[in-house]
């Protein structure tokens, strides 16, 4: 509530009323209650007065309050600038623990308000606008906390430095002339608050408070946050002080479920106030079910994105609960799987897990997580007795209800707890595919000396599962870790999968082959190290394998690059370990390629006057 006084009046000698009656007195204005005045009057009236003496005065009194209403009107509160000047219908919220209402009063001269296309705004900072980005880490969950980073995005070519002061990046284009020994500030607010103490500041910068009067933490380092931040939500607000960029944390226990919206008005120091500089918006969210994800990974799948998934061979589904906040540490969870294909229920106390498809189709998959989180036990309330009188009663108009139906039940242990679930659902399609690959003969071809320009030498390849319908080879160092050559191409093979690769090698020594087969939705490789002799040597070719097995990730990282021409990779979310190696082996053949197919020493891979081989 906002006082609003009218001083009282000085005694003075009131208009005559048809000549015969005059009053003398004082009046005052007080609150009383919302929107309402009292009107007191103090005097005497003159003999002959009578009813008509006394209402006159009242009668210029009341002409006086609108006038007086608007006066009253005037005060700017917390609402008006935060809500950018509009108003909102009065609806009573829970009070979220450390805000403050937004019915206080604002300090508009010490942090000016402009509504949106005041031209104070080209002019708020140098060199132009400053931008906010204000985000969320939400859905929370009821209960959990939400939290808030905001980040502020300045001109081209400025900075803060240490010390919290905005400056000009070194060697930027847009720099002012400057010696380079020399720093050039945009704001240097350190010489400002330096010179002026916390309590004996008289200067026009002392103002170290919020708009609504409070002072600013006196906490180490309070000089170099030269920014404030009002966050405002649910018809309340929060201030803080800061430099480029501001967090805060929201516990969502007396927040109402769905979606929400948060406001930020960010201010900057100035000589005699703080300056707006810029605003920002976000929504978010509280729900009473469990943020949940869901990763698959195959290592025979091509496209990990499709949900395109490969028979007989194992999928690892990885569970992601989304709770930044860890409101769910201490809570037993447990998960739920019906894979879909008859298999049952299955229940699991990891997040991870994995299920093999032994029939083709598509299938629904479902998961349920359940978390027991233990709470307080509520106080008993003792049950109160029957009115005893018929009277009617109404029912508190403050009253407030949980936001969601939770479940409190005793834990053996004497606790209490409730229950929060969390839902995921998928459809997938299940297909034949490769599953293995096996080099199961290496022979080096007898040549001329005319064609002893190169050593050639034959792959003899066998797979499991599905026909193959490409093949790619790369040619690499004996670590397998810098590639020499690669090459890719289409093979047509309608009995069994049985196949001849031929390849050719430069210069005699030690190699690390890998040989790739894949279809449109599965892939399979092959790994050996060999020995190649002179290019006019005849014979088996002296070689050990060394069989490295089917690399699960490198071949599934190999497929983006090999055969991105025949579908588009894009990868889902994974997980920190899968995602490591994801990036490591991506990168490891981005090089590769750069490498390999300038200069491919492959010569004729695909021969075509001698069936089965490649």
């Amino acid at each position: 509530m906002h006082l609003c006084l009218i001083p009282s009046h000085d005694e003075s000698r009131g208009p005559s009323f048809n000549g015969r009656a005059e009053r003398r007195g004082s009046f005052t204005l007080t609150p009383a209650g919302t929107g309402a005045v009292s009107v007191r009057s103090s005097g005497r009236t003159r003999p002959g007065s009578g009813t008509m003496g006394a209402a006159r005065p009242l009668a210029l009194l009341l002409l006086l309050l609108p006038a007086q209403g608007l006066l009253c009107a005037a005060a700017t509160r917390f609402q008006d600038v935060l809500n950018h000047g509009s108003t909102s219908p009065v609806t009573s919220y829970k009070k979220l623990q450390g805000w403050s209402s937004d019915q206080n009063k604002w300090n508009e001269k010490l942090y000016p308000f402009w509504k949106e296309g005041d031209p104070r705004w080209k002019d708020c900072w140098k060199g132009g606008r400053v931008t906010a980005k204000l985000d969320s880490d939400s859905p929370a969950l009821v209960g959990s906390n939400v939290s808030f980073t905001v980040t502020l995005q300045f001109p081209k070519c400025q900075t803060e430095d240490n010390d919290g002061n905005i400056v000009y990046r070194r060697n930027c284009t847009r720099d002012p002339p400057a010696s380079m020994d020399q720093q050039v500030y945009v704001y240097n607010w350190t010489e400002w608050t330096d010179s002026c103490g916390w309590e004996n500041c008289t200067s026009n910068h002392s103002h170290h408070v919020f708009p609504d009067g409070r002072p600013f933490p006196h906490h180490p380092g309070w000089r170099r946050r030269n920014f404030v931040y009002v966050f405002h939500t649910f018809d309340q607000y929060y201030q803080t002080t800061g430099r480029s960029s501001a967090k805060f944390s929201v516990n969502t226990a007396n927040i109402t479920l769905g979606e929400h919206g948060m406001a930020v008005s960010i201010y900057r120091r100035g000589h005699s106030g703080f300056v707006p500089v810029a605003r920002a918006k976000t929504t978010y969210s509280v729900t009473d079910k469990i943020p949940v994800s869901v990763s698959m990974f195959q290592k025979h799948d091509r496209n990990i994105s499709d949900s395109i998934f490969i028979k007989d061979s194992p999928i690892t589904f990885d569970v992601k609960i989304h709770d930044p906040s860890y409101y769910l540490n201490n809570s037993a969870i447990s998960y739920k799987w019906n894979f879909g294909d008859g298999s049952g229920l299955f229940v699991a106390s990891g997040s991870s897990t994995s299920h093999t498809y032994t029939l083709q189709g598509n299938f629904t998959l479902n998961l349920t997580v359940q978390a027991i989180i233990p709470v307080p036990c509520r106080p008993v309330t003792p049950t109160a007795p029957p009115p005893t009188s018929a009277a009617p009663t109404g029912a508190s108009s403050d009253s407030d209800s949980s936001p969601t139906v939770e479940s409190v039940e005793d834990n053996p242990d004497g606790g209490c707890h409730i229950y929060r679930n969390g839902y995921y659902g998928s459809s997938i399609a299940v297909v034949e595919g490769i599953l293995e690959v096996n080099i199961i003969q290496m022979t080096s071809i007898q040549m001329t000396e005319s064609q002893a320009e190169n050593s050639l030498v034959d792959f003899v390849v066998t797979c499991q599962g599905s026909l193959p319908t490409d093949v790619c080879t790369v040619v690499s160092d004996p670590m397998c870790q810098v590639s020499k050559s690669m090459v890719c191409d289409p093979i047509d093979v309608t009995d069994e999968c049985l196949l001849t690769i031929r390849r050719a090698f430069e210069e005699p020594g030690t190699y690390c082959i890998n040989i790739t087969l894949g279809d449109d939705a599965s892939q399979a490789l092959a790994s050996a190290l060999i020995s190649v002799n002179g290019g006019a040597s005849s014979g088996t070719t002296e070689g050990v394998f060394i069989f490295l097995g089917l690399l699960a990730v490198f071949a599934t990282i190999g497929a983006f690059v090999l055969y991105k021409r025949y579908k588009q990779y894009k990868p889902i979310e994974r997980s920190a370990e899968q995602t490591q190696k994801q990036e490591g082996f991506t990168a490891y053949f981005s090089t590769f390629k750069a490498i390999f197919f300038p200069n491919s020493t492959e010569r004729n891979p695909l021969l075509k006057s001698k069936p089965g081989i490649v």
